[in-house]
């Protein structure tokens, strides 16, 4: 009786020994190479058939009569799903959020004059403008302007095929500007999940109402990574300036019904669809899920 209970004793370590080690194997599972950038693609949840990682480098924001260049990488990264074959979304996939949570990253680019608005002409010397800077955007006078999803990343849609042809609208994404600065307290915010920023990028010409005018993007160059596997666009130039923008809110906290009238008449809001515009400088990846997925198994 005792030699049976010790051979059952035995038995269970050694079976919860190979279940801790599937478990940090699983746990510690690694993609490599290329595919590395897709490390918080949900590649294992049904639904998901490819998986999308962009980094925003450059380009620029005009938001009401405020311009807000971006100097700091915006992340972008997700899965996607097959393209609807019907109905009104019929060409665009659904999105699927990034597994660590950071669907978009919360990236704060710096507004050009701070709390002050105040930004020297072009043609002012050096001196001049590095002083300016360093009075207007620093201290209790720097403004910062995050982008953050308005909704859930369920409601941002892609169509691969509008991206790869070069013609119609390749992203909608519903954001909210995060304008972050001791004065404004912590939920200043320009759109909200009610009243959202819609951007609908495109790399071909945009249709604006006035008084802008039609910009173009660009397709970029595709590149192939892992014996074609991954594709990634890179010089790729998404815009659109035909979006509207609502009026700030809940900014100075408490005082916001003294704040938010003096925010939005500094910067020019709410601002009419045909006075705001978006260019992004972005390269984007996409694979399949099924290759992220076999790459992640492949070394455990």
């Amino acid at each position: 009786m005792k030699r049976a209970l010790a051979t059952f004793a035995l038995s269970a370590v050694i079976s919860a020994a190979l279940i801790v080690s599937a478990f940090v194997s699983i746990a510690s599972a690694e993609l490599t190479g290329a595919f590395a950038r897709f490390a918080f693609c949900p590649y294992k949840t049904a639904g998901v058939d490819r998986c999308a990682h962009s980094v925003t480098s450059g380009g620029e924001v005009v938001l009401g009569s405020k311009t807000v260049p971006i100097v700091n990488p915006v992340t972008l990264q997700g899965g996607y799903s097959e393209p609807a074959e019907e109905g009104e979304e019929i060409g665009f996939s659904k999105f699927f959020g990034a597994t660590n949570g950071e669907t978009l990253s919360k990236t704060p680019q710096p507004v050009p004059g701070g709390l002050l608005g105040l930004v020297p002409p072009e043609s002012s010397p050096s001196l001049v403008k590095a002083a300016v800077k360093l009075a207007a955007e620093n201290g209790l006078t720097g403004v910062n302007s995050t982008l953050e999803l308005a909704r859930p990343a369920s409601e941002i849609r892609i169509s691969e095929s509008h991206l790869a042809e070069g013609q119609g609208v390749a992203l909608i994404l519903p954001l909210m500007a995060h304008l972050e600065n001791p004065t404004l307290g912590n939920s200043c915010y320009v759109g909200s999940s009610s009243s959202p920023i819609i951007w609908e990028l495109r790399t071909d010409a945009t249709e604006p109402p006035p008084p802008n005018e039609s910009i173009s993007g660009n397709a970029g160059l595709i590149n192939f990574f892992e014996g074609g596997r991954i594709v990634e666009v890179e010089g790729a130039e998404l815009v659109d300036n035909a979006w509207a923008a609502p009026g700030a809110h809940g900014c100075g906290g408490i005082l916001s019904t003294l704040m938010d009238p003096v925010i939005n008449a500094t910067a020019g809001l709410p601002a009419a669809a045909g006075h705001n515009t978006a260019i992004l400088d972005t390269a984007i990846s996409e694979a399949k899920a099924f290759s992220v997925n076999k790459n992640d198994e492949e070394h455990p």
